[in-house]
């Protein structure tokens, strides 16, 4: 047996709470048992890491390691005595890889019931929805696969009016002991009973409506309220709406993930609303007023004169409701200045004349309106 420290085998501070030295433990057992790491060194850095834990967990040894250093020799040789005095390579029984935790953790217990209640298993539903949908929320309904509890035999999977048995082969256990001796010792793997998968009981007269599997499968229909705000990605989690459980255990959950469709003018960041709008040069260099699109209809807005390219104008609560509640977005309304790309022979004169159109004689006051504009936007830039 490696003299390293304790704390250090674990990977753990002097200070460290029971907690954590448990969880050290944990990862160190599953890396390095011998049903997982098949290496040579891999048994010696369990017992090393076991033993570790066996002083460190109890109170009353790990005090008398801190003041007096490793604990009496004759107490190390019952192996994991802190575990009921059973060690690994001393004939104890162990089991397989999942036993070793339920007797370390779970109070010696080394059987798992297999016929404990168990909750059924949760189901993923993707829904696709309109921009506005999203936006506004919606009450649906989508039909969904699942298996439910069967309502001719109630989960029993036996024929009404009979009941199932107890397995003989594992004698209602769920599980079969395979035994193997090696250099460390004799170990007891347990694996899944074949003959009753693990449920230790036996349908010799079953149901007709399920099989004997105690369960159908369905294409339920099922509300959905989707809530105002939701946005692409998000999801809602439905309690209880999904695979049914075992052994009167509960049902799972159905979590619904949505995939919001793009909208053909507006884009969405968070509960914001973004919208460009087209403008011609003569409405921004005069000004205008415009009719903009929202999501609650169409409002007016004023573009000032002089107004550039890239300006951004506010719409107040335009925005998308936020999914829990707090408060409402805002719709950015950016400008953008349309260049024309045809032009008539009497346009293009007109453009030529206020290009050369200036307001005085001499000086600055001589240039034209087009290079007073290019250096406002220069300027701006």
């Amino acid at each position: 047996m490696s003299k390293r420290d304790y704390y250090e085998i674990l990977g753990v501070s002097k200070d460290a709470s029971k907690d954590d030295i448990k969880k050290a433990f944990r990862q160190l057992a599953r890396k390095y048992h011998p049903d997982v790491n098949k290496s040579a060194d891999a048994p010696e850095k369990f017992k090393e890491a076991t033993k570790a834990y066996e002083v460190l967990s109890d109170p009353q040894k790990r005090a008398q390691y801190d003041q007096f250093g490793e604990a009496d020799p004759n107490e190390q040789q019952g192996g994991f005595g802190g575990f009921g005095g059973q060690g690994f390579g001393g004939g104890g029984d162990f089991g397989g890889f999942g036993d070793i935790f339920d007797q370390i953790f779970n109070g010696g217990s080394r059987r798992r019931n297999p016929n404990a209640p168990k909750q059924g298993a949760d189901l993923q539903y993707e829904m696709s929805i309109t921009f506005e949908e999203a936006a506004f929320g919606k009450t649906t309904e989508i039909r969904v696969p699942k298996e439910e509890t069967c309502s001719n035999c109630h989960g029993t999977g036996a024929k009404p009016g009979t009941k199932p048995e107890s397995c003989s082969h594992c004698h209602g256990t769920g599980q079969l002991n395979t035994e193997q001796n090696t250099p460390f010792g004799r170990i007891v793997n347990r694996r899944v009973c074949p003959y009753c998968q693990g449920t230790g009981k036996i349908v010799k007269d079953p149901c007709r409506a399920c099989g004997g599997k105690g369960k159908v499968k369905v294409n339920r229909k099922i509300e959905v309220k989707i809530p105002a705000g939701i946005d692409d990605g998000q999801q809602i989690r439905l309690s209880s709406q999904g695979e049914a459980g075992t052994n009167g255990g509960p049902a799972g959950d159905l979590y619904i993930v949505f995939n919001v469709k793009p909208h053909k003018i507006f884009k969405r960041d968070g509960e914001n609303v973004y919208l460009e709008v087209p403008l011609s040069f003569v409405q921004v260099a005069l000004g205008d007023e415009i009719e903009v699109p929202t999501l609650y209809g169409k409002v007016k807005l004023r573009i000032p004169a002089g107004t550039q390219t890239g300006t951004n104008f506010r719409l107040k609560g335009k925005g998308i409701k936020n999914v829990r509640g707090y408060g409402q977005g805002d719709e950015h309304v950016r400008v953008r200045v349309v260049t024309p790309k045809h032009l008539s022979e009497e346009e293009k004169t007109l453009l030529r004349k206020l290009e050369t159109l200036g307001t005085g004689t001499t000086g600055k006051d001589n240039e034209s309106i087009f290079d007073k504009m290019k250096k406002k936007v220069f300027k701006a830039d």
